[in-house]
């Protein structure tokens, strides 16, 4: 049987991944949040014509020509309106974002001008509307400012503040739980004994859950034994994950119980083992509302699946748009052979050639094992199926690496 193509292998993990619903979120807490609907402004900005600039307001027709003395009447500070109107020959101080007078229509900035007493000296004519900041010229009342399925920014927040929203409408965080399996693992920091390993791979899948927004939950590992493996995923039901991730246990050894485990709670698996290196053992299904991806245990295929299906899978769900990592475009540091009938996915540096060119030059060592590699590596390079040898300067499509 042909094995899955990565395009139709996403496809099915995107298949029924919808935004979730919408909850009411602080502003402090909406940074890298996607909006669940369009966000109208509450007040209209600057809500009168205010100053731009320390100075004096004045009557335009008055400072046509210059020089010109006017009798200063009063004081104007940001957020103390001053309540009279501004008459013929008559000056307000006024400071920046202060409300202009009523019969007052320009701003006289401070260093064209001259205090004696009450009474300022204008040296410089000046256009009628100089320095003003008009009603509404930020924006008005009613307008849509930030669209539904726009990820904010801390602008984007800065500004839904001043629209006057104290929370906003965000499609709720993904929660997703992570397993490992495998007798052989012991936590970083334990001292392993003949036979196990260090266990990498949960870390690194919860920290890139979290940085694509979503709450994270470590199940710990579940020993070989098929009961251990059903409690785990019962644990992650009843947390209400709406991703299971679990590495290892995936393959098709005796001691492999994750796809026993997931069909014996109801998975429905829509695919087992991907057209891809690393990543080959990759499982897919759905349990209800939980999504479950099975990724492999080797530390860098666990890693490439979390950048090629998991963070797309957190993307659609949080509400995101650009679901996929983008690929890039550079040119082949060295030789490679013909590939075979899988995609495929090396490590490797990025440099920059004299003329500018990228260029990304695969580690000689790609073993799927290979933490080392994978730290040093500065990008994917992406062969597709049945690529012929390709010698240095070959174009060729990287992802870059960014968790």
């Amino acid at each position: 049987m042909a094995l899955l193509s990565v395009a139709d292998a996403l496809a099915l993990v995107l298949a029924e991944a919808v935004p979730l619903p919408a909850e009411a979120v602080t502003l402090a807490e909406a940074n890298g949040r996607v909006l669940a609907a369009d966000l109208r402004a509450m007040l209209t900005q600057p809500p009168a014509d205010v100053s731009a600039m320390d100075g004096y307001a004045v009557r335009g027709a008055d400072v046509a020509t210059a020089p010109v003395h006017l009798t200063v009447v009063g004081e104007v500070a940001a957020g103390r309106p001053f309540d009279r109107e501004i008459g013929p020959g008559e000056a307000a101080r006024i400071f920046t974002g202060g409300v202009l007078p009523r019969g007052a229509d320009t701003i006289v900035i401070q260093e064209v001008t001259t205090r004696e007493g009450d009474v300022v000296i204008i040296k410089r004519r000046e256009t009628k509307g100089r320095y003003v900041r008009p009603q509404g010229f930020d924006f008005k009342a009613g307008t849509v400012l930030l669209a539904r399925g726009h990820r904010l920014t801390a602008r984007d927040i800065a500004l839904a503040g001043a629209m006057n929203h104290a929370h906003v409408p965000l499609h709720r965080r993904p929660r997703m739980a992570v397993l490992a399996t495998g007798d052989e693992l012991v936590a970083p920091g334990t001292p392993p004994a003949p036979g196990q390993i260090v266990s990498s791979n949960s870390i690194a899948l919860m920290l890139i859950g979290n940085r694509e927004g979503a709450e994270t939950l470590d199940l710990g590992v579940a020993p070989d034994r098929l009961d251990a493996t059903i409690a785990a995923v019962r644990r992650a039901k009843e947390a209400g994950a709406d991703v299971l991730v679990t590495t290892g246990g995936a393959s098709a050894g005796d001691y492999d119980f994750v796809q026993q485990a997931l069909e014996a709670e109801g998975v429905a698996l829509s695919f087992w083992k991907v057209a891809m290196r690393p990543g080959k053992p990759l499982m897919h299904g759905r349990l209800a509302g939980m999504h479950v991806l099975g990724l492999p245990g080797n530390p860098v295929s666990s890693y490439v699946c979390a950048a090629l299906f998991l963070v797309p899978l957190l993307r659609r769900l949080a509400g995101r748009e650009d679901i996929s990592l983008p690929v890039a475009q550079a040119v082949l540091g060295r030789a490679l052979p013909a590939n075979d009938e899988r995609a495929e996915y090396m490590r490797a540096k990025l440099t920059t050639s004299p003329d500018g060119i990228l260029v990304a030059t695969p580690f000689p060592q790609q073993d799927s094992s290979l933490l080392l590699p994978l730290a040093h590596a500065d990008c994917l390079v992406i062969r597709p199926p049945f690529a012929q040898a390709a010698e240095p300067g070959t174009d060729c499509d990287i992802l870059n690496l960014q968790f």
